[in-house]
């Protein structure tokens, strides 16, 4: 699990043990959550009221229900700065995914996104399952490949064969879709991995409940060879304290870790497709490149 030569946050790569689970194929598709949303009559978060006091300093225009939508730009912009190509847009949420105007009546088995943790462990909770651990995401997402850079193995192109849905250009204003897909692709559309499962890596992110820090446990990477006694056994992050993000003290809201990287992970700025990769979200964001897949722990 982990890595010790992309990004600083995915170290240090160390040995766990997860138990035995299920997981689902695909991520949960917009047809499944319109079925969860029709049994239960769930309003998402991006379907709520914002409370002021939990966005300090955020103009009124900002304060009302939607989400983050990716607005590609006209040209090249630094990459340092995401408000460049990402826009908070009232009236995004799932039903909306790029805001008002936009639908998912065409779009029945793309994954749904626009969710906040909370709208995925409610799905997760009604579909009889759950939302993965970090290690367990990564355990599944390797399918069975030790140590390989990508879910498939260790070119990101072999022999010449887009194996992901990712972004093929410049980020974040010139994408040449060949890979066949210029946003979010219905789910299955590229090979699986080696347990069967699709989408590990590019099209959208996927939430875990793991709290986030920069980094993975220090007294995680224990010296080979490891014995099963000394490994760690399913693992479950640090604690939530941890996960706040210093760059913004004001703002106390806590980030999860999201795994697998989405269509706008490019080499050229963010090398996040691969299974030891990981990224910070805030609990309460839905955005345009986030959705869910769930797991089941009774294979035992």
């Amino acid at each position: 699990m982990g890595s010790d030569v992309h990004y600083a946050e995915e170290a240090p790569a160390h040995r766990v043990r997860v138990n035995a689970f299920w997981m689902d194929e695909t991520t949960v598709t917009n047809a499944q959550f319109a079925s969860f949303v029709a049994a239960t009559g769930y309003v998402t978060v991006a379907e709520r009221r914002l409370d002021p006091a939990m966005y300090p300093g955020a103009r009124p225009r900002d304060l009302k229900p939607g989400g983050l939508v990716f607005r590609m730009t006209t040209g090249p912009v630094p990459t340092d700065d995401y408000r460049h190509w990402w826009a908070w847009t009232p009236g995004a949420c799932w039903r909306h995914p790029e805001g008002r105007g936009s639908g998912i009546q065409s779009r029945p088995n793309h994954p749904v996104v626009q969710v906040s943790h909370e709208d995925a462990e409610a799905y997760a909770n009604w579909a009889g399952k759950a939302l993965p651990t970090e290690a367990e995401w990564e355990f599944a997402a390797r399918g069975g490949l030790e140590g390989a850079e990508f879910v498939w193995g260790d070119e990101l192109t072999p022999g010449g064969r887009h194996m992901a849905n990712t972004w093929q250009g410049e980020f974040p204003w010139r994408n040449s879709a060949e890979d066949g897909f210029p946003g979010v692709a219905p789910v299955a559309s590229f090979p699986p991995n080696g347990y069967g499962l699709y989408d590990m890596a590019g099209n959208v992110w996927q939430w875990t409940t793991d709290w986030f820090a920069p980094g993975h446990a220090a007294d995680a990477a224990k010296p080979e060879p490891q014995t099963s006694c000394c490994m760690p056994s399913d693992p479950r992050g640090p604690a939530m304290d941890a996960s706040f993000d210093p760059s913004q003290p004001a703002i106390r809201i806590p980030r999860r870790v999201v795994k697998g990287g989405s269509f706008l992970c490019a080499p050229s700025y963010c090398r996040r497709y691969r299974p030891a990769a990981r990224h910070a979200q805030m609990v309460d964001t839905g955005m345009s490149h986030i959705g869910i897949r769930c797991i089941r722990r009774d294979a035992a």
